[in-house]
Parts: structure tokens; C-alpha cells; sequence
């Protein structure tokens, strides 16, 4: 029986094409943007954890400033070599890292660009524990060593044609940074964004000369020893800080920061988009209910004589409500279902246009429940829709519908 209702309910939808696709238009404009919205946020998210897993989650890390960010800006307390020094000597604590960057212009052959150099420790633990963070490994030549001077490791960009200059750098070849020549020993693989991929790395106390900070570290990584709990280590980090620089709790200027918190933050932070996104698409979902409303409505109207002839030949109310709930659904459906591939065809126009950017981390995540969601969702706001022209056709008195014109 259900199944001749959906056949009576399909009929009477091709029966009035126009005006179907045009009620629709609400509902598939708004499941697609729900859709492709979640979608890019799934993937995002997956990107996100993607991330934090390969980093580890023994890993903490100490920012300057009281909003977890680079470097700082004036008025705030930086990180130094003290902080660092003394974290090392923190219970728990196995290996400390860093960096310091600043964007500099950077000159090749008749070239120039300007970009971040970044100046990292260089003995062997301390670098693993920043390609750990960071994310990147040496895919050409070698990683910088404690002897190098002048040496530069660049971003997979920097080695491209076309990247950051019209002829990629090879190895062994030199660039100038602030008036120094660095020779090329080491290309770092690509990590999924044009800032990252067009990096230069060079010694620590090399970049402290060209930059003229003797002392200053923009972030500080610290891996913490196996068996210990990174938050009671993490505790135990700001606690020492606030008491080396005389600062009561809750008056910290830095951060302390482990890696499944950097999760929450991303998290939360991603959610209220999400949410926020996902509201103002449901005012096109409203849209297309209301236009469904009036579409069964109007349907009400013309098909009042059919109605009476219906109760006239022993229909019963319920049968009549079910009709024309399952045709509003239906509407609904359908328009869902074109919602669903408008999103998916939006999202993967979103995500190839972020690579095309520069940034691979951006990817769209298709999953089952994501397609039956949209599609369901547009058939209970097709039904809900429906509910009251269809409450409204079971009332009609049999004798005043037939004589409807």
C-alpha cells in the first residue's frame, strides 16, 4: 500500500514539473550548502588529527603571549634561552627545541623573493624532534649539522621552477640572505602550503647574527620522557616559568600548551564555524519549506474534486494525509538528493582550488551517513512542510469538494 502512495505521489509531482523544480530550489540550495560545509569540515578535522598524529602526543609546546601564536608583538615577554635551560631541567622532560623566523628578502642570480627563514638547532636529536612538529623531512641532500655556518636548507618551492623563483635552486648552488651567501645542502619534502613550502631553515646562531637577536626564540617544542603524562609535565612547565618571572597563576604571558589541547582548540574552534555555517544554510532549507507549503497548498486547491471523489468512493482521512505527506516528503527527497551532489561537486571544487593554492591539507571526506543525512533531512522538512495542506484536505466535507470548480 505504502508503495502505490509513493507512485500516486510521483505522479502528481511530473504532472507539475515546473512548478516542482522550482519548490525544490530552496531545499537543494540549502542541503548543498550543509553538505558541502560538513563535508570540508570533516576532512579539515581529519587533516587536523592527521597532523597531531604523525607530531606525537608526547610533545608540548611553549609560545609567547597570552593567545597561542608566533612569535610576539610589543609589550609582551618573549621566550629566551633561559626558558629554555630551564625546562630542560623539569622532571619528565627529555629533549628541548625551538626556533626563531623572521621574513626576510631572499636574492638568487637575479632574483629576489621574500619569505621565512627560520633558525633551528642542529644536533641531531633537537632536529627530529622539530621535523617531528613541524612535519617535513630532508628529501634531497642533508639535514644541517652542528658545524654549518652558512649553510641552507630549503623548502620543496624553493627547488621547483616557478616556485619562489622562475628557475628552481639547486643544491650546492647559493643564495643571499641579508647580504650573506648560503650555500644549498638539503630540501626539505613538501609539507601542503606555499608559506611552509618555501621556508629557508639555517643554524640557530647563524640567523641569531643576521637578525640581531643574541636570545630570543619564537616557540619552544619539548618532548617530554616515556611514562610520563604530557599535562602533569605541561602543569609543572608553567609553574616554573610563573615563578622565574614572578608571575601569579592566570597572569602568565605565555602558553603552555600540549598537543591533544592543540586538538581541542582546533576542535572547538572548527565546531562554532561549523555550527555557525550550518545556521545560516537552514534559513534556505526554511526557504524551501515554505515553498513547499505553498506548492501543497496550491495542490490542495486544484485537487479538491479528486479529493471528494477519493472520500466519496470510501477513502479514508488517514489515507489522504498519508498521500499527500509522502508527496511534500518526496519533493523534499528529491530536492535532497540533488542538494547532496551539488555539495559533494562544491566541495571538491573547493578542496582542487585550495591545492591549486598550495594547500594540500584541505580534503573532502565522503562518508555514507553524510549523503543519507541530507537526503533524509530534506524529506522530514518536504513532510513537516506538507503537514498542514495536508490537514487541511482531510477536512474538505465530501459533498462541498465535488461540487468544487
Amino acid at each position: 500500500m505504502i508503495l502505490e502512495y509513493f507512485k500516486i505521489g510521483i505522479k502528481n509531482i511530473r504532472s507539475r514539473k515546473i512548478r516542482s523544480w522550482l519548490t525544490m530550489l530552496g531545499i537543494f540550495i540549502g542541503i548543498a550548502a550543509i553538505v558541502a560545509l560538513l563535508s570540508l569540515g570533516q576532512g579539515l578535522r581529519n587533516a587536523i588529527d592527521e597532523q597531531f598524529e604523525k607530531m606525537g602526543r608526547d610533545k608540548i609546546i611553549i609560545t609567547p603571549g597570552q593567545d597561542f601564536g608566533f612569535g610576539s608583538v610589543a609589550g609582551q615577554e618573549i621566550l629566551t634561552e633561559d626558558d629554555r635551560d630551564l625546562i630542560k631541567k623539569i622532571n619528565g622532560v627529555d629533549i628541548t627545541s625551538g626556533f626563531l623566523y623572521k621574513t626576510v628578502e631572499v636574492k638568487y642570480k637575479n632574483e629576489a623573493g621574500t619569505t621565512f627563514v627560520t633558525g633551528i638547532y642542529t644536533t641531531g636529536e633537537e632536529t627530529e624532534v622539530m621535523k617531528s612538529m613541524q612535519n617535513w623531512k630532508t628529501a634531497e641532500g642533508r639535514d644541517l649539522s652542528k658545524t654549518d655556518r652558512y649553510k641552507v636548507s630549503v623548502g620543496c618551492e624553493v627547488i621547483k621552477d616557478k616556485g619562489l623563483f622562475k628557475k628552481g635552486v639547486a643544491l650546492k648552488e647559493t643564495i643571499e640572505l641579508l647580504g650573506k651567501e648560503f650555500r644549498v645542502i638539503g630540501a626539505i619534502s613538501c609539507v601542503g602550503n606555499k608559506q611552509d613550502d618555501t621556508q629557508l631553515f639555517i643554524p640557530i646562531d647563524t640567523a641569531r647574527d643576521l637578525f640581531g637577536e643574541p636570545d630570543k626564540l619564537d616557540m619552544i617544542f619539548v618532548k617530554i620522557k616515556e611514562g610520563y603524562t604530557p599535562k602533569l609535565v605541561a602543569d609543572k612547565i608553567s609553574e616554573k616559568m610563573r615563578k622565574d618571572r614572578d608571575l601569579k597563576k592566570g597572569e602568565e604571558n605565555f602558553q603552555v600548551q600540549t598537543s591533544e589541547q592543540l586538538i581541542e582548540v582546533f576542535g572547538s574552534i572548527l565546531g562554532i564555524i561549523e555550527a555557525v555555517l550550518v545556521g545560516i544554510a537552514a534559513i534556505s532549507l526554511l526557504v524551501g519549506g515554505i515553498g513547499i507549503m505553498n506548492t501543497m497548498y496550491t495542490s490542495v486547491l486544484e485537487r479538491t474534486r479528486e479529493i471528494g471523489v477519493m472520500k466519496a468512493i470510501g477513502a479514508r482521512r488517514r489515507t489522504i494525509l498519508t498521500i499527500f505527506l509522502i508527496e511534500s516528503g518526496l519533493m523534499g527527497a528529491v530536492g535532497g538528493m540533488i542538494g547532496v551532489i551539488i555539495g559533494f561537486m562544491i566541495s571538491y571544487g573547493v578542496e582542487l582550488g585550495a591545492k591549486l593554492a598550495g594547500f594540500s591539507y584541505l580534503s573532502v571526506k565522503i562518508s555514507p551517513w553524510l549523503v543519507l543525512f541530507g537526503i533524509s533531512f530534506a524529506f522530514i522538512v518536504g513532510s513537516a512542510a506538507g503537514l498542514l495542506p495536508a490537514i487541511q484536505a482531510t477536512k474538505l466535507e465530501v459533498a462541498d469538494a465535488l461540487r468544487y470548480e
